[in-house]
């Protein structure tokens, strides 16, 4: 029978263990904010990715995962789940890509083909809606949205966070969510021709 060392604990009890545990274990041992790191750093990475560009993502990524350790005594231990959280942390942080985001997005609405980059949000998008040019419609749409309406559709599309979510990491009301939710598919339904690229998500969680 193996013997652990004190202290050391096994993958099983680092599965086990809520977001919410390790916060509160880091504050008086630092090393342990590195499960929080190997749970989301991928999810993080490809959020991010996504709407600013594979160059900034893994600088952001990680400035996110530093902001976070350098709060994490401010984190809201009666909140399990930190993806919230860490998802709003590296939202807030691209406020200073704004300009780049909407430029990448109109770069993809120019694009003839699919680009390597191109997510299976998008790919389950244009099943639904049964349009092969929904693609560049897609990223023309979201750049002319306006920041906070954008914030909130690829959080639930791309970050796959729900209202209550999407609630907790920017800060806002649920209904201020929703308001903003519905004010952008209807802008991206007028530009997309009537399809609402984001029920998906709301149509999985059904499922």
């Amino acid at each position: 029978m193996a013997v652990r060392s004190p202290g050391v604990r096994t993958r099983a009890e680092d599965r086990e263990d809520s977001d919410a545990r390790v916060i509160a274990r880091s504050r008086d041992e630092p090393e342990q904010f590195a499960a929080l790191f190997d749970r989301y750093a991928d999810a993080v990475h490809r959020y991010v990715a996504r709407r600013i560009g594979p160059d900034a993502a893994e600088d952001l990524m990680a400035e996110t995962f530093t902001t976070a350790f350098q709060r994490r005594r401010t984190y809201d231990l009666t909140r399990a789940d930190a993806r919230p959280w860490l998802f709003g942390i590296a939202t807030n942080l691209m406020g200073r890509h704004r300009r780049a985001e909407a430029r990448r997005f109109k770069a993809l609405a120019k694009v003839p083909e699919p680009v390597q980059h191109e997510e299976p949000v998008a790919d389950r998008a244009v099943a639904r809606a049964g349009a092969t040019g929904v693609r560049r419609e897609l990223a023309a749409a979201l750049a002319k949205l306006s920041a906070r309406h954008r914030d909130v559709v690829l959080l639930v599309a791309w970050g796959d966070l729900d209202y209550e979510e999407v609630a907790q990491a920017l800060g806002v009301p649920v209904g201020t969510v929703r308001s903003r939710l519905n004010r952008a598919r209807s802008k991206l339904r007028e530009e997309l021709g009537g399809s609402d690229p984001t029920a998906f998500r709301e149509a999985d969680a059904r499922a």
